[in-house]
């Protein structure tokens, strides 16, 4: 327990360093969106390739990989319902899609590593989870909301046709630097393959300004925030897309983990820490794209970000 508080404790003073550097605005305005764009396209990728092409094949695309697939499809199904049903019976489709990814898109890139690094003790445990998220997960979620948003008003009148759709999400995720980084990773480590020392050297240097990069930035995106304004209307799907990803994600993750996986105590807590991780600010961007349910994904993304330390504190105490 002790080593985890302390790699909370590293994460959370990187993440104070960010907001008090956005609190003075000592970077500018823009400062935010350019360590992001340097973490997302350089760093990052960097430290993909690195501890995937470090690892063996089964870690990365094993039942990790398949928890991640199983716990995120199903906390989305279940909001859909919930909301469909019982909650939110007069919300678009499109809402419920946005209150559904609120609800089981983790914030892989900018926690998970930290988290996996300082908390788990390996970087790499974060691989699968965002493999899912990039491969599977975005082409799903962008293809459906194509669909549901085709006859919105809000939106362009000319739409591709769904199969363009598929293409198109799967042609982005292909040049994702993400993805890049994850299948070199994976190409490399499958045939034990190597740069030359400087280049090697070189990426693992950049591959080690991804965490603080992407902590900082964090920090920085929490300057001036004020969610759950009662004015929007949408304070209902907040809490169930946060109690859903909070609570349910995690305990899916779990019975899939420890029961039907039967993986051994560490895995276990390997995969509900994943899970437990807050919502990603990619539903957010996607929001904003679709004009649909930008309140609860800012705010989901926002209250999770919050309850999600002590949250991934109480799993780790539980299960470590």
């Amino acid at each position: 327990m002790g080593a985890v508080l302390s790699g909370f404790t590293i994460i959370w003073l990187i993440i104070a360093v960010g907001w008090i550097i956005g609190r003075f605005g000592v970077l500018g305005p823009d400062a935010r969106v350019a360590l992001s764009r340097v973490a997302f396209f350089v760093a990052s990728p960097c430290l993909l390739f690195v501890t995937i092409s470090e690892s063996s094949l089964r870690a990365v695309l094993g039942p990790q990989f398949l928890i991640a697939t199983l716990g995120a499809l199903s906390t989305l199904l279940a909001f859909v319902l919930i909301g469909r049903f019982l909650l939110l019976k007069s919300r678009p489709g499109s809402d419920l899609m946005i209150g559904g990814m609120s609800g089981s898109l983790v914030n892989g890139a900018n926690l998970g590593f930290p988290i996996a690094a300082y908390v788990l003790g390996d970087v790499a445990l974060a691989a699968p989870i965002i493999m899912f998220q990039l491969a599977i997960y975005t082409p799903i979620y962008v293809t459906a909301l194509d669909l549901l948003t085709r006859d919105q008003g809000s939106m362009p009148k000319v739409r591709p046709h769904p199969r363009i759709s598929v293409l198109r999400s799967l042609g982005q995720s292909a040049v994702n630097p993400m993805i890049i980084g994850a299948t070199l990773g994976l190409l490399f480590s499958w045939q034990q393959l190597s740069f030359p020392t400087p280049v090697q050297e070189a990426i693992e240097l950049l591959a080690g300004a991804s965490i603080p990069l992407m902590l900082l930035a964090f920090g920085l995106s929490l300057v001036g925030s004020r969610p759950l304004d009662k004015a929007t209307g949408r304070r209902r799907d907040v809490f169930l897309a946060a109690g859903l990803k909070l609570i349910l994600h995690p305990v899916l993750a779990w019975l899939l983990a420890a029961v039907v996986f039967g993986l051994d105590d560490h895995q276990v807590l390997v995969a509900v820490v994943m899970a437990a991780l807050p919502t990603a600010q990619n539903v957010l961007v996607t929001a904003v794209r679709y004009q649909a349910g930008e309140v609860i994904a800012r705010d989901t993304v926002l209250l999770t970000t919050i309850a999600a330390i002590p949250t991934v504190v109480l799993v780790a105490a539980l299960l470590g």
